[in-house]
């Protein structure tokens, strides 16, 4: 059951003990989609990011291709406080292509590929990371249960499901949590996925609370993306749509400004105030963490929300959704 333990923790079903409602997200620190990453920053990021209290590392295995969990494996190995690990499966590649693959042999064969990377026993959260419509739910759920009976999973999650889909899935395993984009700028989750988690004692872990660094108050007209950067390949990041992206960055700063808050703070605040919510928090860089309690210990009033809610209408009115990011079919 995922309940509230205290402003800043949650329990995921399945794990021994709460977690900081703040968790790692490791996806740049594999590289691929970000334009390259530097392992020893990455380690020495994701052990200040322990030092400030985050007990949650989230991972996967197409992050770089079995990079992301190398790294963190290597992380892990100098720690004494082993924070918990979700990582995923359900993606294969070829080539550099990712597609969709949930066939049992295929999760049983990824998770004992991620335990070997990780250098773990036991992986604490294994997330189908994208619905596999060639493979019938409840067989990808099925052998997940049965690995969580062998003892090498905790919990069990998924990610970009719908609510359909999730529950075809617990009639053949429990389910802890959902994965799924939410922030201020891309917001279906909020009335979608996020009633069914609150409805099934479930915790959502949200991704790209920052929505790919336009929240983080960095971004301006200027910035070049390049290289495999996945921001290219995003329209919000695009002419004419990025004017009208930074604009709402500007007023929503000035709000940030009147709370006597960074932006950023304002941005993780937004999405852990809605509920049973777990952001998702993206680094590479250890001073891209130093600053992970701002978020915690206040909240956004209902005053907040509107002034939000009327910023994006005026500067947003028609939202891109983060859609150019599913990866395609088998």
């Amino acid at each position: 059951m995922a309940e509230d333990l205290t402003h800043n923790e949650i329990q995921i079903g399945g794990l021994p003990s709460s977690v900081l409602r703040i968790a790692l997200g490791t996806w740049a620190i594999g590289g691929w989609m970000w334009g390259g990453s530097d392992d020893n920053l990455a380690i020495k990021t994701i052990h200040d990011a322990v030092a400030n209290g985050i007990n949650l590392i989230d991972t996967a295995p197409v992050y770089g291709f079995g990079h992301s969990e190398e790294v963190v494996g290597k992380a892990l190995s100098t720690l004494s406080e082993k924070p918990f690990i979700a990582t995923k499966v359900g993606l294969s590649w070829d080539n550099g292509k990712v597609y969709r693959d949930s066939r049992p042999e295929i999760i049983r064969q990824g998770v004992e590929d991620s335990l070997k990377r990780l250098g773990v026993e036991t992986i604490a959260l294994a997330q189908v990371h994208w619905p596999d419509l060639n493979t019938p739910i409840e067989e990808t759920a099925a052998e997940l249960a049965k690995l969580r009976q062998e003892g090498k999973i905790l919990s069990l999650g998924v990610s970009n499901y719908s609510t359909a889909q999730m529950k075809i899935f617990q009639q053949a395993a429990p389910l802890s949590t959902s994965q799924d984009p939410l922030n201020i700028f891309e917001r279906a989750t909020e009335k979608t996925t996020l009633p069914f988690v609150k409805e099934n004692d479930m915790a959502l872990l949200a991704y790209g609370p920052l929505c790919r660094g336009l929240l983080s108050g960095k971004i301006t007209a200027d910035s070049v993306f390049s290289g495999d950067d996945l921001r290219k390949s995003d329209p919000k990041f695009q002419a004419p749509r990025f004017e009208e992206y930074l604009k709402a960055v500007k007023e929503l700063q000035a709000l940030a400004d009147e709370k006597g808050k960074s932006l950023l703070a304002l941005a993780i605040r937004w999405v852990l105030d809605l509920g049973p919510t777990i952001a998702l928090w993206g680094a590479r860089k250890p001073e891209q963490v130093t600053n992970i309690r701002d978020a915690l210990d206040w909240s956004l009033t209902a005053e907040d929300y509107q002034k939000i809610s009327d910023i994006l209408a005026r500067d947003t009115p028609d939202p891109i959704e983060p859609t150019f990011m599913a990866p395609p079919e088998r």
